[in-house]
């Protein structure tokens, strides 16, 4: 069993490597070119035309796993905090969301800091990608990103051609014109792939921890608040944060 200080004493390193791999988690969602992948595959339109090797580009980043990433993070810097605290308060609240109890007799110096991460949470979640509402999107279970309705564009190849502006006479040869004119030689079949979330998802994150951050500041009015007991609570906000209504 730990002893106070031995928490106190990690708890400034847990924070920082946390902060800093939620501010690297907001980068990575940033950078559309991560997030997106296609596939081209090309067809000539006869047996002679030219043949093209496929295009593809792999999405790199999953906002999905961008999630998961941060609540492996925070888990640990909710654990090592809470054990703080508990210790630390006698006044404790429950936090409560449409009746449902999610953390039971919590200490207000928690609650703040819960109140806190929160925040950076929401902050996370308002900047997570969503889908184009332009294209059609269904999920691609064997590659684990969202992949677009297939579209075909016609591939063009500029062909030669005459044309005969005089006739020939017995004075004069033929006066002829070139020009090149477009012809359909094949056509691709583009794909488009997303790390992206629906916009349905998005919202149900955002409001689920809207919801929970109202219940923390509920619970921290109504609380008033050493060898140290280990406090496991990181798993149940993120398995509520992180649930599907669906």
């Amino acid at each position: 069993m730990a002893r106070l200080n031995q928490i106190i004493a990690v708890e400034k390193g847990v924070k920082s490597r946390t902060q800093r791999e939620l501010t690297d988690a907001c980068h990575e969602l940033q950078k559309p070119a991560l997030l997106t992948g296609i596939s081209r595959t090309y067809r000539p339109r006869d047996e002679e035309g030219e043949t093209l090797p496929p295009e593809s580009t792999k999405v790199k980043v999953k906002a999905e796993n961008v999630l998961r990433e941060a609540a492996r993070s925070l888990t640990r810097l909710f654990d090592v905090v809470a054990t703080k605290d508990w210790a630390n308060c006698a006044a404790r609240a429950d936090v409560v969301v449409d009746g449902r109890t999610i953390l039971s007799d919590v200490p207000v110096t928690y609650l703040l800091f819960l109140e806190k991460q929160l925040g950076d949470l929401h902050t996370l979640i308002d900047r997570l990608p969503v889908l184009d509402a332009a294209e059609t999107w269904t999920f691609d279970e064997g590659q684990d990103v969202w992949r677009s309705e297939p579209v075909e564009t016609a591939r063009t190849k500029k062909v030669p051609r005459s044309h005969v502006l005089y006739e020939a006479t017995d004075k004069h040869p033929a006066q002829v014109e070139m020009y090149h004119e477009d012809v359909v030689v094949g056509t691709w079949t583009k794909v488009s792939f997303s790390g992206a979330m629906p916009a349905r998802r998005v919202n149900e994150l955002r409001d689920r921890v809207e919801r929970l951050q109202a219940a923390v500041k509920y619970a921290r009015e109504e609380a008033n608040s050493i060898e140290v007991t280990d406090r496991k609570v990181g798993d149940a906000v993120f398995a509520y944060l992180l649930g599907r209504d669906d």
